[in-house]
């Protein structure tokens, strides 16, 4: 008795490009947690189990972007990454990178996905229409 297998739930373009975003972020904290293990900016402890907890907190977000509190929390995260330059003082440019790169996906994807829908909308109106004549 094998069940049907789900369908998967289509995922908006904002979605894809802020997931992406968040993975590259995690990415990025991999090596600032082993750059402020070699740099002795924090005890290896702090460093290893923050970045670890750092890492799965971005990867889960990565995973929840559907709801629309995991924005917001993807907006905060972006803030810690810049507030990391106070830790390691390069953060402060890298984070507010990685910020502007969450920014320029959240509006791009936002536009996208408004053109998406107005194209299948039309599309809609147009084929009920045709059905009509």
């Amino acid at each position: 008795m094998s069940r049907a297998p789900r369908a998967r739930r289509t995922r908006s373009v904002t979605e894809l490009l802020l997931s992406i975003v968040l993975i590259l972020d995690a990415t990025l904290i991999f090596f600032v947690a082993l750059t402020a293990f070699g740099l002795d900016a924090l005890p290896p402890a702090a460093a290893f189990i923050g970045g670890f907890v750092a890492i799965v907190v971005f990867v889960a977000l990565a995973r929840m972007l559907h709801r629309p509190a995991a924005l917001w929390v993807g907006w905060a995260l972006q803030v810690g990454l810049v507030a990391l330059g106070f830790i390691l003082t390069p953060m402060f440019v890298v984070g507010a990178g990685f910020a502007a790169i969450w920014t320029y996906c959240f509006v791009k994807g936002r536009q996208i996905d408004a053109a998406k829908a107005h194209v299948l909308n039309s599309s809609t109106t147009t084929a009920t229409a045709e059905e009509t004549q």
